[in-house]
């Protein structure tokens, strides 16, 4: 029997139970497996995939919205990978297509690696930020921050809720109420009794990845790295908003170093909604 073309094989929606098959995926193109991060974007996510009559996924991605169920604000889309053996066969481009017609009249954000950026600037994405990956080991050093801090609870869900939403500009409660269950810590910083801040530290292959943090300014921020940073052996990863230039060099300046630089992308708005100043790292790239 004929082997199908890639442009006949059906784009379906992916479940938790796709899991290893992304996860390969990830491998076959050079990523981590990053099984944790995929568990949970599959999750709060709509994973959508093309299976290879061969066995296993010819290409896959992820889109979390957020907002009103049914009616989102804005979708993030992230984890798009084409197996090497199919790559440069326009399946990228079908998959994204696919996508946008899904998401009708949904915004939609995403970071871009500069490999990636071309497409999705044909598709009709445009720049409007830009994000660098640090990572490395955290080295306390210099005049400690002040700022309050402590670990999370139960009881601290609705105000990191109503905190996140006011800052991102649009309800993320399905990703958020993951959390617990997801991160390894999860800490919020204090002034006066009041929440004025928070920020996750989740386990990413060999690293603690930092994100979401949302923080009053950059004090509260290193706050919340520190505090987190002092929980964990593992070398820190994050992406931070590239305008949070004090944040950048602080971090630099206790051990972590830049690997790359991805533009944060937009389309069918201007910008993204929300409160940049107040927004340091997200939950993930993948998720927004």
């Amino acid at each position: 029997m004929p082997t199908p073309s890639l442009a006949a094989l059906p784009i379906r929606r992916l479940t938790p139970r796709d899991l290893t098959a992304c996860a390969d995926l990830s491998e076959d193109r050079g990523w981590p497996r990053e099984e944790h991060k995929w568990g949970l974007l599959l999750a709060a996510g709509k994973g959508y995939g093309i299976d290879d009559p061969g066995g296993g996924l010819v290409s896959a991605c992820v889109v979390t919205e957020y907002g009103t169920t049914g009616r989102p604000d804005l979708g993030t889309i992230g984890m798009v990978l084409v197996a090497e053996r199919h790559a440069r066969q326009g399946v990228g481009r079908r998959l994204m297509q696919h996508v946008l017609t899904e998401a009708d009249t949904t915004p939609l954000t995403l970071h871009a690696t500069p490999y990636g950026r071309p497409l999705y600037e044909e598709l009709g994405f445009k720049v409007t930020g830009r994000a660098e990956m640090i990572v490395g080991h955290f080295t306390p050093g210099g005049r400690l921050p002040v700022i309050a801090t402590r670990p999370a609870t139960a009881e601290d869900v609705t105000t990191i809720l109503r905190l996140d939403e006011e800052v991102f500009g649009a309800d993320r409660t399905h990703v958020l109420t993951r959390l617990p269950a997801f991160v390894d810590h999860l800490h919020v910083a204090e002034e006066n009794g009041r929440i004025i801040g928070y920020g996750a530290a989740w386990p990413n292959v060999d690293t603690h990845v930092v994100g979401p943090l949302i923080a009053r300014d950059t004090e509260t921020a290193k706050a919340l790295i520190t505090s987190l940073a002092a929980r964990t052996d593992r070398a820190l990863r994050t992406d931070i908003d590239v305008r949070h230039d004090e944040l950048l060099t602080w971090v630099k300046d206790r051990g972590l170093t830049s690997m790359a630089f991805n533009a944060v992308m937009t389309y069918g708005i201007a910008e993204l909604p929300g409160d940049w100043t107040r927004r340091f790292a997200p939950v993930t790239v993948a998720a927004g």
